[in-house]
């Protein structure tokens, strides 16, 4: 995990539990909202909902993978 303040459509957003024994939750980035310095974020759950995301300081960004997509592809390429 990173101190990246500002995430990118892609990355991940996990949320550390409030309650002791609480696991932490994770988001998916689709899409930045907001102005820069105020910026939130629309997210998909890994509970599979979606809602906007104003992240607190409890929240961690996990950049999404490089070369991620480039082995999904060459995957789905030796496929056919």
């Amino acid at each position: 995990m990173t101190k990246q303040t500002i995430a990118r459509v892609g990355d991940w957003i996990e949320i550390h539990g409030h309650i002791q024994g609480e696991p932490p939750r994770a988001a998916l980035v689709l899409e930045v909202l907001g102005t820069p310095g105020n910026e939130h974020y629309r997210v998909r759950w890994d509970e599979e909902h979606e809602s906007i995301l104003y992240p607190g300081p409890d929240a961690m960004i996990r950049p999404k993978e490089k070369g991620a997509q480039t082995k999904a592809r060459s995957k789905s390429k030796s496929k056919t």
